[in-house]
């Protein structure tokens, strides 16, 4: 009996309905790529709000980052077994729902819950708006639709805390999530009647339970060990040993299993290939860094130099200036230039925004704070297309989705452990600045003696409200030389791990560039 042929892909979108299909797609992308964000200048009012430490209050950015690793080498499985646009519905409607619940949590486990939703129902918006789009626009016209995808997910991270901001001074801290609603259910509902009648085929394929299991017991022990490390006192703590055992032995079995299985969950074999393994590892380690630190500024800010939440998201929103600007160039440059080459000028732009970082002070005035993020976004406009173009080059068409789902995972899972990772060497190195900064509160030490004096005279104080405004002077100082070694460190990483990009053969074939465009 004859095999039946797969039907013919629908016929491009044309006029009004391309224009509207879009508008709800990118949308849905928006959405998406913003609550990656959001929340960063709000962390300190949800602490308060929730009665939990700024510590705690970080685990809101990464569980959503965890959960939603996990969940993207699931989309192609998915897909096949549901749909394309069912699936990319329902995931925007699930999603909708894990909004309000974060809305509405009243404590820190709930709230952590929803985000932990949220996260998982994520993984398969953004691989599918960008598959949308593509069978929405002509061939020829493939590479305008990465261009607007590309435009979307970089224009939210930029509007996530300046968004972000506003909404918690001029409301609540809630209503970061309780937008999602109207713009998804806008969303979904625009989807799926233009793309009902366009379902993709649908068939059943065998699932990697055990690997998703292993792959799940493994994410979530590291992370939650390195989320609660520092309040348990790390390795002096049961719980916490038990957390390392559980990610180290499940992490061991994840990869033993994934590399002899016929159908695994993630496809581990693409670590043998040159350019994937350079290039992942690059982008990860990169991507852990940046992210990191886009997490702690606006913390900085709020805690220490007393910005509102919407002054820290104007100072961190020029970020996405230069990023915008130059992202439709890139198609230009990366047919002109090595990849390799581009990959090594972000990763020493990269280096450099945080040096010029690294030597702020506590009385810095916001233009100083405002220009080293607005030139991050050079380097930003020429990190992920450059190295996702190189991760998938000379990759035959029908491996390039398990190589950007695998290079994805890792670029995101490295994302939320950068945060948690940057969170505890802040408090490291602060604590460190405070016991040497504290050692010169000694009354034999005449220049301790001559500030306590001077600050009374000056300011009319007595001695307990001198010493007072001394602890307050160096707790500040403590954490903004804490934060300073957090940025040096970081400019480091980013020139150590250049060798990286060129142990990798020039991209070509395979993925190129246009394979890239929507990469992140």
């Amino acid at each position: 009996m004859a095999q039946a042929q797969a039907p013919a892909a629908p016929p491009p979108l044309q006029g009004g309905k391309l224009v509207l299909a879009t508008i709800a797609v990118a949308l849905a992308t928006f959405m998406t790529v913003l609550d990656s964000s959001i929340a960063n200048v709000a962390i300190p009012n949800i602490s308060g709000d929730l009665g939990v430490s700024v510590d705690e209050g970080t685990w809101v950015i990464t569980m959503f980052a965890a959960a939603n690793a996990v969940s993207i080498p699931l989309t192609g499985w998915l897909t096949q077994r549901i749909g394309q646009v069912k699936l990319f519905v329902g995931a925007i409607l699930a999603f909708v729902l894990a909004s309000w619940l974060c809305g509405m949590a009243p404590t820190l486990p709930i709230l952590l819950g929803a985000r932990v939703l949220q996260g998982v129902v994520a993984g398969p918006l953004i691989p599918l708006s960008q598959a949308i789009l593509l069978g929405s626009y002509p061939k020829h016209k493939s590479a305008t639709a990465l261009s607007l995808w590309a435009m979307t997910a970089t224009v939210g991270p930029i509007a996530g805390p300046l968004l972000g901001g506003w909404i918690t001074d001029s409301y609540n801290w809630s209503w970061i999530f309780y937008i999602n609603i109207p713009v998804g259910i806008f969303a979904a509902g625009v989807t799926w009647s233009i793309y009902r009648s366009r379902e993709t085929q649908t068939r059943k394929l065998p699932i990697d339970v055990v690997g998703l299991g292993l792959l799940i017991a493994w994410v979530a022990s590291l992370q939650v060990m390195l989320d609660k490390g520092k309040d348990l006192d790390w390795f002096n703590s049961t719980t916490i040993v038990v957390l390392a055992i559980v990610a180290l032995i499940s992490f061991a079995f994840f990869v033993m299993w994934e590399l002899t299985e016929e159908n695994p969950i993630v496809d581990l074999r693409l670590f043998g290939q040159r350019n994937f393994l350079g290039g992942t590892i690059a982008i990860s380690i990169a991507y852990a860094v940046f992210f990191g630190n886009l997490v702690l500024l606006p913390q900085w800010m709020q805690e220490y130099l007393n910005y509102r939440s919407v002054d820290a998201g104007l100072v961190t929103a020029p970020l996405g200036v230069f990023a915008v600007l130059l992202a439709p160039a890139m198609g230009r440059i990366m047919g002109r230039l090595d990849a390799r080459i581009i990959a090594t000028l972000a990763f020493s732009g990269f280096a450099g925004v945080f040096f010029m970082r690294s030597h702020y002070l506590t009385d810095i005035d916001t233009w100083h704070l405002v220009l080293p993020t607005l030139l991050q976004g050079i380097p930003m406009a020429l990190f992920f297309v450059p190295l996702t173009a190189i991760i998938l080059s000379g990759q035959p068409a029908h491996r390039i989705p398990a190589a950007a789902g695998l290079s994805n995972f890792a670029r995101v899972f490295c994302g939320a452990v950068g945060t948690s990772l940057a969170s505890n060497e802040w408090n490291n190195r602060t604590v460190l600045h405070h016991t040497r900064l504290s050692e010169q509160a000694d009354a034999n030490n005449p220049l301790f003696n001559h500030w306590i004096d001077s600050t009374q005279s000056l300011l009319h104080l007595n001695v307990q409200s001198a010493h007072a405004l001394f602890d307050s002077t160096v707790n500040n100082q403590s954490a903004m030389l804490g934060l300073d070694d957090v940025f040096y460190i970081s400019a480091v990483i980013f020139i150590v791990i250049i060798p990286l990009i060129w142990i990798t053969r020039p991209a070509k074939g395979g993925g190129g560039a246009d394979a890239a465009a929507g990469a992140h």
